[in-house]
């Protein structure tokens, strides 16, 4: 959890107390966005290490 506020605060600019006041539905959805933007980042950093 204190990952997701981590990147929540400092990459989407979400304050941790506004990410503790959504809904479980909501905070998941935000969740789910993270995972997807951090797996798409290691796959471009990956991909400009090969060339």
């Amino acid at each position: 959890m204190a990952n997701y506020a981590y990147y929540a605060l400092h990459e989407l600019h979400i304050l941790p107390h506004d990410l503790m006041a959504m809904s479980r539905r909501e905070q998941a959805a935000i969740f789910a966005m993270i995972d997807i933007r951090v797996e798409s980042e290691k796959r471009e950093r990956a991909r400009t290490r090969r060339k």
